[in-house]
């Protein structure tokens, strides 16, 4: 059983699953196809990633086009502030943003459907995040938005982040090309 909880962008949603805990420890089902079919979330995923990063560290914001990801994004160890940006120019939510904190401890986990693009930022020393993806990654289609880009606006909580190269000259929002999902 997991509880789906809808944020402000359509489909960018946060999933709990129930949590079983005693003084031994606990046990939960991060992704069970039953589950997420009754909650009308995928239930078809073809590769897990996993990453550690340390404090300061900020991935993305990145996305795949034309061949979208989805991607089920929880912490396994340590906290992130974890982010979705609507990319679509046809949607009523283009360039709108969404994020919250994905922890160890909270155990939540975020969806972000194709056609957004996703980043997280450390906030704990170090972290430790595993994400299950509905395509393969395809370099080829490897692309990001500027994580800092003041027509999204996002209200990152660190300042002056450790970022890859390509992170720091993404495009601006402005900048990318008119992505629809359907593309």
């Amino acid at each position: 059983m997991i509880t789906v909880t809808q944020t402000p962008l359509p489909g960018v949603v946060i999933v709990e699953p129930r949590v079983f805990e005693d003084d031994r420890g606990f046990f939960m089902e991060s992704f069970k196809a039953s589950d997420f079919a009754e909650a009308g979330l995928p239930t078809h995923f073809v590769q897990d990633n996993h990453s550690r990063s340390t404090r300061g560290v900020l991935r993305g914001l990145h996305y795949q086009h034309p061949s979208w990801q989805g991607k089920l994004v929880r912490a396994l160890v340590g906290e992130i502030f974890d982010v979705a940006v609507d990319i679509r120019r046809d949607s009523p939510h283009f360039g709108e943003w969404f994020g919250v904190t994905l922890s160890a401890s909270n155990r939540k986990q975020l969806y972000v459907p194709a056609g957004f693009a996703h980043g997280f930022c450390v906030v704990s020393e170090v972290s430790e995040m595993a994400y299950k993806c509905t395509s393969l990654y395809m370099p080829e289609d490897d692309a990001g938005v500027l994580w800092n880009d003041p027509d999204i606006g996002i209200e990152w909580p660190i300042y002056d982040p450790i970022l890859s190269g390509k992170d720091a000259v993404a495009p601006r929002l402005s900048e990318l090309p008119d992505l629809s999902v359907g593309d």
